[in-house]
């Protein structure tokens, strides 16, 4: 018997999908050394899938350990998974590109251009580690799920809600490294999903965006549409968007 799809925020910008059959997708897991991850969240069960918007170490900075503990497929721009490649040899890894969209295991993962950028560090300083992007994922009935990565808001994301409708769309707020409130809210009148998540906020003092600020920048017939869910809190994940928590 099918179960129930869910949403769970990890702190910062790391996601948990959880499918109607119980696979695991993370996105962007950045858990022991986030400091708004709790303990109890910082070594997932299981992670089947792992998708990343971009190369910088709060977006990666697990990937390795997952791999070795988990063997998910990873999915990321081709030269991210070059650069992964390189500290875990035996990964699994699904590269592709923006514009692109690959089933992998049934699940269908689009990468979108995102404004941002995007390395790897090393002993001889940051890796370029392709372009940032963000991730669209699609699953059978399941409303498909934009996660924007890091960035500021463009008028392309109205090409964005052309080409894949999102039914949710987990936008950072933080503003300094990527857009704030009114950045978002703008991002999310170009997107109109039926749910909108704040991410990206709180982590650091420098990221001061916050969902009251989001939620008061918004207007009004996109206020009731955003969910504020506690770190660790799964949300039911469903055709039509995210339920309430």
């Amino acid at each position: 018997m099918a179960g129930t799809a869910s949403m769970t925020w990890l702190g910062h910008a790391a996601i948990q999908l959880t499918l109607p059959d119980e696979r695991v997708i993370l996105i962007d897991p950045w858990l022991r050394d986030n400091p708004s991850c709790p303990e109890a969240l910082e070594d997932p069960p299981r992670c089947d899938l792992l998708a990343l918007t971009h190369g910088h170490m709060d977006h990666t900075g697990d990937v390795a350990r997952l791999i070795e503990k988990h063997d998910p497929k990873v999915i990321a721009t081709v030269e991210l998974c070059a650069l992964l490649g390189m500290s875990s040899p035996k990964g699994r890894f699904a590269p592709m590109n923006i514009g692109g969209t690959q089933d992998v295991d049934g699940v269908n993962f689009s990468l979108t251009r995102a404004f941002h950028s995007s390395s790897i560090d090393s002993e001889n300083g940051p890796l370029y580690a392709g372009m940032p992007c963000g991730i669209v994922v699609d699953f059978d009935e399941l409303g498909p799920f934009y996660h924007a990565g890091d960035t500021d808001v463009f008028s392309d994301m109205e090409l964005i809600a052309e080409l894949f409708a999102p039914e949710i769309a987990a936008l950072p707020i933080g503003d300094h490294f990527t857009m704030g409130p009114v950045g978002a809210s703008i991002a999310a009148e170009l997107l109109q999903p039926a749910t909108i998540v704040p991410i990206h906020y709180g982590t650091f003092p420098v990221l001061h965006g916050t969902p009251e600020a989001f939620r008061d920048a918004l207007p009004e017939e996109l206020k009731t549409r955003l969910i504020v869910p506690n770190v660790g809190e799964s949300v039911s994940w469903t055709e039509n968007g995210l339920s309430a928590p």
